[in-house]
């Protein structure tokens, strides 16, 4: 069968389970697509082919055996910055280029437990450090809808993999939009879940309280099936929350999109660089949520101009804590012939790390100096509980609050924006992060450039189920997310 990519996540389940094709056939199936057209995406880094294969054929024999997992048998593709037992992970940097991971992180964990088949891991920024996954030692990814652009970061490998159908659905991460951006760059679904509902063990940390992995898919449904398998408490995580987990594919209705309030943040409507297609785009979705039966309020959230400061301070804080581990000494990449300790610590962080991560190490260490502490670390986490008090009064008038994903569509490969343009083009997704929030991007049409534009919408705590099921029956009276990018439409 040549359109197999084309199936759901829900059609993959129904044709494995009804013997339509093996696992072994649709694993194949993806790593001849990758091998065809991965040279121009180079969306992933390490491809697992024989591995893949090998769990194929266990799914095989499991679906023939007429008890298995919902998943069994489906390919998934994995961000390079969750830990793989006996597979290179380098969070895409050259410090661990050479790091075989001897366990794995909890989430790769119950996807081999729930009979999904690793296809390989994706392409991203260094730790996580970027919003273009041009900051990569393994290379720029090429957007699939435009190969000539990004596809938006961190989680670029992951976003550009699903979009050019060379994996039915994938892991990603967001610590400040790294989910969400590129989801929206790339014309597809993705979830940042509520802090603590994911398992960060195994997960290569950029700022610990920020980190959360969560769903890439096309579609909410897809997410869905996802997310079954990557939410729940795990005890080796001291971030992760004992909470009972929804079914969230059969949530998928639960929510009704009638009389559902959606805040609408004037402030975020008013942003400087905010692109017109871009607001176009996200205003014709609200209006089709409105004649769907939803009521728009505007809201007031004040703490806006805070965002990227605030973000700005704590996360490379938090990152250049993170990152002192990264010494030469006990594993990753070492220099040369070092003179002396001091020498080989110097120079094994100048040469392993990338320009952006030095960059905000840089950053971070300064903000924890003993001089600078109070004035900038303090004062920043004060804000951030003031940004956390402004989602929560707003959602005391409203179910979800809209936004864009992004203030504009994908930039070109090698535009070389400022860091302080490239740091703006957060302005929609840290909050999310800073206050813990789930919050998901829905694809809702082009530019007139055919570039994708994506909706956010942001819920209240542990409210994954209900933006899922929002987006499901958006995506029931729309079919954007069933567009495809020409070179996904390409047979192997």
């Amino acid at each position: 069968m040549t359109d197999l990519h084309r199936l759901s996540i829900r059609e993959m389940t129904e044709g494995l389970k009804s013997a339509q094709f093996s696992s072994r056939e649709l694993t194949q199936h993806y790593l001849n697509r990758i091998a065809h057209i991965d040279t121009q995406v180079h969306s992933y880094i390490t491809v697992t082919a024989e591995q893949a294969l090998a769990q194929a054929d266990a799914a095989d024999v499991v679906l023939k055996a007429g008890n298995a997992p919902v998943l069994t048998g489906v390919p998934i593709a994995h961000k390079d910055i969750f830990c793989t037992q006996g597979i290179k992970t380098t969070a895409g940097s050259k410090i661990l280029d050479n790091f075989i991971s001897p366990y794995d992180a909890t989430v790769v964990a119950k996807g081999k437990v729930a009979g999904l088949v690793t296809l390989g891991k994706v392409n991203m920024d260094e730790f996580a450090m970027g919003s273009t996954s041009e900051n990569s030692f393994y290379g720029a990814t090429a957007n699939p809808w435009n190969l000539s652009h990004v596809p938006g970061g961190s989680s670029g490998g992951s976003a550009a993999a699903v979009a050019a159908d060379l994996a039915p659905f994938a892991t990603g991460t967001d610590t400040g939009g790294s989910i969400r951006q590129p989801a929206s760059f790339c014309g597809l679904t993705g979830l940042k879940p509520t802090y603590g509902r994911v398992s960060r063990f195994g997960m290569i940390a950029y700022a610990s309280s920020l980190d959360q992995g969560g769903p890439m898919a096309r579609s909410a449904e897809d997410c869905a099936y996802l997310m079954n398998v990557m939410a729940g408490h795990d005890a080796k995580d001291s971030t992760s929350v004992e909470k009972d987990v929804d079914n969230y594919v059969t949530n998928l209705n639960a929510t009704s999109v009638k009389g559902l309030r959606i805040g609408i943040p004037k402030q975020y409507f008013n942003v400087a660089g905010l692109d017109a297609d871009v607001k176009a785009r996200v205003e014709e979705s609200l209006k089709k949520l409105e004649e769907m039966g939803a009521t728009l309020v505007e809201i007031d959230l004040n703490m806006t101009e805070s965002y990227v400061p605030t973000y700005y301070l704590i996360a490379p804080a938090e990152a250049s804590s993170n990152l002192q581990r990264y010494d030469g000494v006990r594993y990753g990449y070492r220099c040369e012939n070092p003179v002396d300790l001091t020498d080989l610590y110097k120079r094994s962080r100048s040469e392993g790390f990338g320009k952006e991560v030095q960059q905000r190490i840089l950053i971070g260490t300064y903000a924890l100096s003993a001089g600078y502490y109070d004035a900038y670390y303090v004062k920043a986490q004060k804000v951030r509980r003031l940004i956390q008090q402004d989602f929560l009064k707003a959602f005391e008038s409203v179910d979800v609050i809209a936004a864009p994903s992004a203030p504009t569509t994908a930039y070109k490969i090698g535009a070389n924006l400022s860091p302080t343009e490239m740091y703006l083009g957060d302005i929609y997704t840290l909050a999310v992060n800073l206050a813990g929030l789930p919050a998901i991007n829905a694809p809702v049409g082009f530019d007139q450039n055919n570039l994708p534009v994506g909706l956010q919408l942001i819920g209240n705590y542990w409210s994954e189920s209900q933006l899922l099921s929002v987006v499901h029956q958006y995506q029931q009276a729309t079919d954007w997310h069933t567009k495809r990018a020409a070179i996904a439409e390409e047979n192997a």
